[in-house]
């Protein structure tokens, strides 16, 4: 069952007649899933693109590899290069991508630890990004990003 804010945001994107559409990376398609559970997702959401592995960033919504080798693959620099390039290739008014370390074992570091995540946005040319560190388990990780996701699309509607 999705959250009460995901359920706010789908309603929203109803009202006002929007599509939406995410590239997902650490959440691996559940953002797109917690939105398809909403009453009649279908008005709103046009789907995922699952970027988990670095090859499908750089061969299907063409990151360079030397963004990816300079930044990592979760960073604000790649999940920005994301939202552009799925703006070239589906049509929605809202792309949201989303990268970051959910589990040990990718790039963190002291600054950038296990719980970071990145999330970038584009609506009606206007710029939204986020960087949160969440605590908890992969799980728990997974679904305050979500919440995150549909908080900032939520203010980027009704900032425009």
């Amino acid at each position: 069952m999705p959250s009460a804010i995901v359920n706010e945001c789908s309603e929203l994107l109803k009202k006002e007649g929007l599509k939406l559409f995410f590239v997902e990376s650490a959440t691996a398609g559940r953002i797109c899933y917690e939105f398809s559970l909403t009453e009649q997702a279908s008005e709103f959401l046009k789907g995922s693109l699952v970027s988990y592995n670095a090859d499908i960033k750089q061969d299907i919504l063409h990151v360079q590899k030397t963004l990816i080798d300079t930044y990592t693959p979760e960073s604000s620099e790649v999940t920005e290069a994301l939202t552009e390039g799925a703006k070239t290739m589906f049509l929605a008014d809202i792309h949201v991508s989303v990268t970051g370390l959910t589990t040990p074992g990718g790039s963190e570091t002291e600054e950038k630890p296990v719980g970071t995540m990145f999330i970038h946005g584009k609506f009606k040319d206007k710029v939204f990004k986020d960087r949160t560190v969440f605590p908890g388990g992969q799980a728990e990780i997974v679904m305050q990003t979500i919440d995150r996701v549909a908080f900032l699309i939520i203010r980027a509607i009704k900032s425009a």
